[in-house]
């Protein structure tokens, strides 16, 4: 159980772990807090987008969509490598999903396959929103990857949590297919081998 990272903290915990951040307009006070509670947190859920174009994902990731309002994440992750923070707070991110899977990233060990949304994931998840077409076709950049993996080690490293705290959105509810085109466990693996 943690109280979620401050902004300040977030934006150093980034750079310290050398990723490249762009602070989004007013992200510092973009949340959802007024629709629930946000933390404690337990992880960070990593997803796909489903769009291209770096300035449009980021507005989308910002703003929200009809019926869906923003921030959709914590941050936008686009191509080049860098990561847009959009929100501090509660996002529209993860959704509901399987309390079973929540026990086990607190736990840190394997995840069971999602069967139930039983668990509000906006509450207790990080959100990281990476721009990919989600088709399987469309190619994750090293860079990007890069982001991601140091991205999430960053926040791994200010919890004292291990890779096994960094899930897809897929592993969360069987709803979802994100984030396609590479497994979250190599995800995972570089993330341990990143936090030693």
């Amino acid at each position: 159980m943690a109280t979620p990272i401050t902004a300040a903290a977030f934006v150093q915990a980034l750079k310290k772990e050398g990723v490249r951040v762009e602070e989004v307009r007013d992200w510092r006070n973009h949340n959802r807090n007024q629709q629930g509670s946000w933390g404690p947190v337990h992880g960070i859920m990593i997803h796909h987008t489903a769009t291209e174009g770096a300035d449009r994902t980021v507005d989308l990731v910002y703003d929200g969509r009809k019926g869906l309002p923003g921030p959709l994440a914590h941050g936008c992750i686009t191509k080049d490598g860098t990561v847009h923070l959009t929100g501090h707070g509660r996002a529209n991110h993860a959704g509901s999903g399987d309390d079973d899977v929540l026990r086990a990233v607190i736990a840190e060990r394997r995840l069971p396959a999602p069967n139930e949304r039983n668990t509000d994931g906006n509450v207790c998840f990080y959100g990281f929103e990476c721009e990919n077409r989600g088709d399987g076709k469309d190619p994750w950049p090293e860079e990007q990857i890069t982001a991601i993996v140091r991205a999430a080690a960053a926040l791994c490293r200010h919890h004292g949590w291990g890779a096994r705290s960094v899930i897809g959105h897929l592993e969360w509810t069987n709803q979802k297919v994100d984030p396609k085109g590479f497994t979250m466990d190599k995800l995972r693996e570089r993330i341990a081998a990143r936090l030693g």
